[in-house]
């Protein structure tokens, strides 16, 4: 096995009879890795622009909603992995549905100060007339970063309904990965 070996000059000044140790600049251009991101480092929000809504009247095919993460702190940090996502139901039958996670495999987002990134909802939407014990009608989210247990309270801005599926192995409504 080969070792690397740097040398590192350190000088000392003498000023005025005093001695001052200069630090070795491989030391002081060193940076600590960015930690991850914490929830109060955070705030968040529904992306609610006109190509971001998700097409609620769009009823047995897909759609998705964006939930969005900025970085408020002065610090540089990290999201890895899945938020945690529990839909509040507006009528006295839904309760709370815990969405499951997509197979798509997570990556790393560094978030410098004021840098955003997003992650996206997969939703299957129903008619109106849908039976109400096979829908789901959304009133608020409740939104945990990755690796984190304090959550954002969202309120559902986009209206409609989704199938009810909170307890299928693979539901039209899912989420993905945060960046994607």
């Amino acid at each position: 096995m080969k070792t690397k070996m740097t040398t590192v000059a350190v000088a000392a000044i003498v000023a005025a009879g005093s001695a001052v140790a200069a630090v070795p600049a491989s030391a002081a251009a060193s940076k600590a890795a960015p930690t991850r991101c914490h929830t109060a480092d955070l705030k968040a929000g529904f992306a609610t622009g006109d190509d971001a809504k998700p097409d609620m009247g769009r009823t047995g095919k897909q759609t998705q909603a964006f939930i969005w993460f900025t970085n408020k702190s002065n610090r540089t940090c990290t999201l890895s992995g899945f938020a945690g996502v529990d839909m509040v139901g507006a009528q006295r039958t839904d309760g709370t549905w815990s969405l499951v996670r997509s197979s798509k495999r997570p990556t790393k987002i560094t978030l410098g100060r004021g840098d955003t990134t997003d992650f996206s909802i997969n939703l299957l939407p129903v008619a109106r007339s849908t039976p109400q014990k096979e829908k789901f009608v959304p009133a608020k989210f409740l939104v945990t970063p990755p690796n984190e247990t304090k959550h954002f309270t969202l309120k559902w801005p986009f209206g409609g309904q989704i199938l009810k599926q909170d307890g299928a192995t693979h539901p039209g409504t899912y989420l993905n990965p945060v960046g994607q």
